[in-house]
């Protein structure tokens, strides 16, 4: 078999990138890729007898304890959906969006920071955006990038916010502590979401035509479907203090929040009188299968971060990274912003 280790470590990198994104652009899903390309270096450039490894590295991620945080943090998206919370959330938050120009956008971005904060899960988030702001936004004339980028922008917000569960599959790949990622993304998370409002508001300052403002006959029909506030932000409110500060405090560790935090929304579903077997039963549906795909891609990314590490590759990163910085912490961070 062709020994690939004699291209070096600097050649084996490019040929790595260069043969997942070949393979991401057949349309390969990113499991089977990250997966492939980890068996491929394995072979090449250590040899058979080095599969073993791979195996290792992928039953230490999924038998990891802090894993069992994924479907809790999956569930609780499920049930959300599932529930009238998202929904009487944003009703309840259309008075930001009445007499600021942009101002449904803005609540848009607000709700979202919420939701993240309750679920972590991109995907879910971004659906029910688009299912409760998307039509309204377009209803009142928004233009039509602005209320789409809106959606979206806001629906990723749950990359960074905790309880983010790409954060957990960082922190388990990159064997990082997952709290101490938590406690560094909170802030940066705000200002993005900051950026973003900021973002909305000056666009639509300087050009008008692009959020149109409600009419009086809009708001007053707003005003009259308006629903209790403490029954729309108490339960949502209570679900991120439940799990965030559980976690902040140091009370519980994020896989003991996960379980906090889908108690809280079953709870609130059945105050709610929400609550039933097929709610549950579509919600743990939904989880298993979210669950199956974030696991294969767990399982490929850590096979080949296993292996990459094991080809001394995050030495060759390291080293450069600080040559090309020269040392300096700021250019150093700039570099890795824009990798």
């Amino acid at each position: 078999m062709f020994d690939l280790s004699s291209i070096g470590i600097a050649w084996g990198s490019l040929l790595m990138l260069a043969m997942m994104i070949g393979l991401l652009l057949t349309g390969m899903q990113l499991a089977f890729v990250t997966g492939f390309v980890a068996i491929f270096f394995t072979l090449c450039w250590f040899g058979p007898d080095a599969l073993p490894l791979i195996a290792s590295r992928t039953y230490s991620f999924a038998s990891g304890y802090v894993f069992l945080a994924v479907p809790m943090f999956v569930l609780m998206a499920a049930l959300l959906d599932r529930s009238g919370i998202a929904r009487d959330l944003f009703d309840a938050m259309k008075s930001v969006g009445r007499k600021v120009r942009g101002g449904v956008a803005v609540q848009t971005l607000l709700v979202a920071v919420l939701l993240a904060s309750m679920s972590g899960v991109i995907g879910g988030e971004t659906v029910l955006l688009g299912i409760l702001a998307l039509p309204q936004m377009l209803r009142l004339g928004y233009d039509r990038k602005l209320a789409i980028g809106t959606t979206c922008a806001g629906g990723a917000l749950g990359t960074m916010l905790p309880p983010s569960i790409v954060l957990i599959i960082y922190g388990m790949t990159a064997s990082v502590s997952i709290g101490d990622l938590f406690k560094a993304s909170f802030l940066p998370a705000f200002i993005l979401a900051g950026c973003y409002i900021g973002y909305v508001l000056i666009r639509c300052k300087l050009n008008p035509s692009l959020a149109p403002l409600p009419s009086d006959d809009e708001t007053e029909e707003d005003l009259a479907n308006q629903p209790s506030y403490f029954k729309a932000l108490f339960f949502p409110l209570l679900s991120v203090a439940t799990v965030l500060g559980s976690i902040y405090t140091g009370i519980a560790s994020v896989t003991e929040a996960s379980a906090l935090g889908v108690v809280g929304i079953m709870i609130s579903a059945l105050i709610r009188g929400e609550l039933d077997f097929n709610m549950l039963k579509e919600s743990a549906i939904a989880t298993m299968r979210t669950c199956g795909m974030i696991m294969w891609i767990g399982i490929g990314a850590s096979a080949l971060v296993g292996i990459y590490n094991l080809m001394g590759g995050i030495d060759f990163v390291e080293e450069t990274i600080l040559a090309l910085s020269g040392g300096n912490a700021t250019v150093t961070l700039l570099i890795m912003m824009a990798i």
